[in-house]
């Protein structure tokens, strides 16, 4: 039974992600849509509007709750889990994700109202949040040894230097392209 339960976890874990990184897409070119004439601004902050709706209430938050239920059940059928310290650590990381994902549904509610308090870099540099997250907690499950968890620790620090400065050169680009044309 454990093993069905851990496929539903997987599942529901790859759907949640994918609702992350896809909504944060979205609040990006929402934003980006101010830049719009006001004819163009309208439609597509509707447009955008709905579509993180139905990307949040269909598929992120049921995934979240799928994965979370899976991971409680998983917990339920093998209580040893929670002696072991890697576990500590990914529960730790998955607790970041969760409050990841309430401040990405805030997020939400902020830009139906009209409330736009992040610019496109920002909400880049939060779109990365959750990959780092994501590399973190698997990781953590793979690796499950202390001294692992440390070059685990330097290499996602170190990865979170690359990611971060990959937006950084993509936004250098992007406005350079601009002023080109």
């Amino acid at each position: 039974m454990y093993r069905y339960v851990l496929a539903i976890h997987i599942i529901f874990m790859v759907s949640w992600m994918a609702g992350l990184f896809y909504i944060v897409r979205l609040f990006i070119y929402h934003t980006e849509a101010n830049e719009k004439p006001e004819h163009e601004r309208l439609i597509l902050q509707r447009q955008f509007q709905m579509m993180e709706s139905k990307l949040w209430n269909i598929i992120t938050v049921p995934a979240m709750a799928l994965t979370v239920l899976a991971g409680i059940t998983m917990l339920y059928l093998n209580p040893g889990l929670l002696s072991v310290g890697w576990m500590h650590v990914k529960l730790t990381f998955v607790f970041g994700l969760l409050l990841y994902h309430f401040r990405c549904q805030s997020i939400i509610k902020q830009l139906k109202n009209g409330v736009f308090k992040m610019t496109s870099t920002q909400l880049r540099f939060w779109n990365e949040l959750a990959t780092i997250f994501l590399v973190a907690i698997v990781f953590t499950v793979i690796l499950k040894s202390a001294i692992d968890w440390l070059y685990g620790l330097i290499g996602l620090v170190i990865f979170a230097v690359v990611i971060m400065s990959a937006v950084k050169i993509y936004k250098y680009y992007r406005l350079k392209n601009r002023k080109e044309h």
